[in-house]
């Protein structure tokens, strides 16, 4: 199962390391644009806080020269404050007209200053905060050294501003510890231009609504046929916004304790244009909780599994899926979460790996286990 999910961050306007690119012989110079670069991101309701420090932002220019810095922000972003709407510029820079191929993120592991939604400096460069307040280190495999490569191409035009956001799914991000005792931040990122991009809006009449807008496709893979686009959680007034590439989307809500909704009919959307879609939360729900483990044979500590908890919907007036929550489970690890009484079904995928199908009943105040998932 795909799942890109934006948490709407938008950093903007604090960090800019100008590079400029290329002068000519005789003190000419050649034509240049300007890239603006925001970060966003897919939301989640598992966790308080979500931050990761990001050291430098690079691109690649096609034909060669190696990689151009172009910020060098040295700073601790909290994902879980970006979102509906809200941007943060990570970038802002002059560069060399022509065709760029890729950029690049490289985290750090040393924070920066400031406080944390706890009123404390920064234990760790990447962590979470808990239901609990309790900050739990991220550990970054290869960033670190190699930082984040993105492939997408993009252009930059004499005398034009190309604004691109970077999709940040936190959810997807962070892998639940397995066998090793780490939780993981396995960075998941989609570029977008600003021109291709619409925006879905709305009321759900409800606060910390998860609101995602979902694809389905009949004709893919099981693990595939459930896509979350983006995803965002409605504001204290019930109000969401999420941005989309155009296409056509069955937007899903949901809140643990009540019983998940969606949109009977699909939204659909063309680039530069906003749409606004009002849908009411599902009522009071009885829950329980499902649990497991997961286990990948072959596969080093830091493998993990999507396991995507799915529900019948009739859409358009057509049967399909649509994803209710999703987690994140390396190998060696356990998994509980709480689900409103009734019939789900677990896909769980894996790279390299055949997909598994669990159907399963949530029932009044019990644990339902699903075993050991064995890859």
């Amino acid at each position: 199962m795909k799942r890109k999910i934006w948490v709407n961050i938008i950093i903007v306007g604090l960090m800019f390391l100008t590079a400029c690119s290329g002068g000519g012989d005789g003190g000419s110079s050649s034509p240049t644009g300007t890239l603006s670069v925001n970060l966003t991101d897919a939301s989640t309701t598992d966790y308080q806080a979500i931050y990761v420090t990001i050291q430098q932002v690079a691109v690649h220019k096609d034909g060669g020269g190696g990689w151009n810095v172009v910020s060098s922000p040295n700073k601790t972003y909290n994902l879980l404050e970006l979102v509906n709407g809200v941007r943060e510029d990570l970038a802002l820079a002059t560069l060399a007209s022509g065709n760029y191929t890729q950029l690049r993120l490289i985290l750090t592991d040393t924070p920066d200053n400031s406080l944390n939604i706890i009123s404390r400096r920064h234990p760790y460069g990447n962590y979470f905060i808990d239901g609990y307040g309790q900050s739990v280190e991220l550990k970054v495999p290869s960033a670190f050294h190699t930082g984040i490569k993105i492939v997408k191409g993009f252009a930059i035009n004499a005398d034009q501003t190309t604004e691109l956001i970077l999709d940040f799914d936190a959810a997807r991000s962070i892998v639940k510890a397995g066998s090793s005792g780490q939780w993981l931040l396995k960075p998941t990122i989609k570029v977008l231009e600003t021109t291709e991009y619409s925006i879905i809006s709305g009321n759900v009449a409800a606060e910390g609504i998860l609101v995602s807008a979902q694809k389905y496709n009949s004709s893919l893979a099981v693990e595939e046929k459930v896509e979350v686009k983006a995803a965002t959680v409605s504001d204290a007034s019930g109000n969401y916004k999420l941005f989309l590439e155009p296409d056509s989307y069955t937007l899903v809500g949901y809140k643990d304790g009540f019983s998940p909704f969606y949109k009977d009919t699909k939204v659909i959307t063309t680039a530069e244009n906003t749409y606004t879609e009002n849908f009411s939360p599902g009522s009071a729900s009885s829950t329980g909780t499902v649990s497991g483990s997961v286990s990948i044979s072959g596969a080093d500590q830091e493998q993990y599994a999507t396991i995507s908890i799915q529900k019948d919907a009739t859409v358009s007036g057509n049967s399909e899926e649509v994803e209710v929550k999703a987690l994140y489970v390396a190998n060696g690890g356990t998994f509980t979460t709480g689900l409103p009484v009734g019939t789900f079904t677990a896909v769980i995928s894996t790279y390299g790996k055949t997909a598994i199908v669990q159907p399963f009943i949530i029932s009044l105040n019990a644990d339902t286990n699903i075993g050991n998932i064995n890859f």
